[in-house]
């Protein structure tokens, strides 16, 4: 294939970043992301209400996404100039929180660049990537998914994350993240479940995709861990759950493997390998 990747880029073909993020199915990690990360008051107020994310969080994700690509297959010093402005804007979004929310009260101080608030978002869409491509796409070894987690930690720095703020191991992020929903701080705030609803699961598509929304929704909220549902009030039962099993069985046995690369690969990708 011909290369089409800028010769001094972050990453190659070998990278288990491209490798991931090439499949299509990962649409499905941005759902149960965003969920997690509004699930954080401080997080929602930082990155969500104190900006224009919280009337469309699904334009920020992509705006993330498009700042990752340049890190994947874009030359270094763009890539960096992307970043470097990324910074620049976590550190101007700050504040305090404007009501009490769950153990935090008013008047809570935050900012976009506060390393354990960066790490909660960025977190919880790494995590939810692993977890959509090894349910949805195939299993990865032990060395594939460290492999992946360097990759991303090294993302993580470009978005301004100290490496002393991220887990060295990729073991440690399920537990992370576990952790996090044990430790009393996650609590959905009324602002947040609407967002959450209104806006989060209710993407603006025609009419005829409604279908496809719905099935997307019940993905993302059931891959979310049990107590994060109960937060937001989602309704769930083990029929549910069956459903999103087979769903998830279906794709990663028989569409993944099948689909041809127009269908099955981000364009991205397809472009820089045509």
């Amino acid at each position: 294939m011909t290369q089409l990747t800028a010769p001094n880029c972050h990453f190659d073909d070998t990278s288990m970043l491209r490798r991931v993020h090439r499949e299509q199915v990962m649409v499905l990690a941005g759902g149960r992301a965003l969920l997690l990360m509004a699930a954080h008051p401080v997080v929602f107020e930082g990155f969500f209400a104190a900006t224009a994310a919280k009337g469309d969080p699904l334009a920020r994700l992509e705006r993330t996404a498009v700042v990752l690509e340049k890190i994947s297959y874009g030359d270094r010093s763009d890539a960096d100039r992307a970043t470097a402005f990324v910074r620049r804007m976590h550190r101007s979004a700050k504040g305090t929180l404007p009501r009490a929310a769950g153990r935090f009260p008013k008047g809570t101080p935050y900012s976009a660049a506060d390393p354990e608030l960066l790490f909660w978002v960025w977190g919880s869409l790494v995590d939810s990537c692993l977890l959509v491509y090894e349910r949805y796409v195939a299993p990865l070894s032990d060395a594939e998914r460290q492999a992946y987690w360097e990759d991303q930690r090294f993302v993580g720095k470009q978005f301004g994350i100290p490496f002393k703020a991220m887990p060295k191991r990729v073991e440690e992020l399920p537990d992370y993240v576990a952790g996090m929903v044990a430790s009393g701080d996650l609590h959905v705030t009324a602002d947040a479940l609407d967002t959450a609803k209104n806006v989060i699961l209710k993407p603006p598509i025609p009419a005829s995709m409604f279908p496809l929304r719905e099935a997307i929704n019940q993905t993302s909220i059931g891959l979310l861990p049990a107590a994060v549902r109960d937060l937001y009030g989602f309704s769930w039962d083990p029929l549910r759950g069956l459903a999103v099993r087979a769903g998830q069985e279906y794709l990663r046995r028989l569409v993944v493997p099948l689909a041809p690369s127009v269908i099955r690969h981000t364009p991205q990708w397809r472009a820089h390998n045509s």
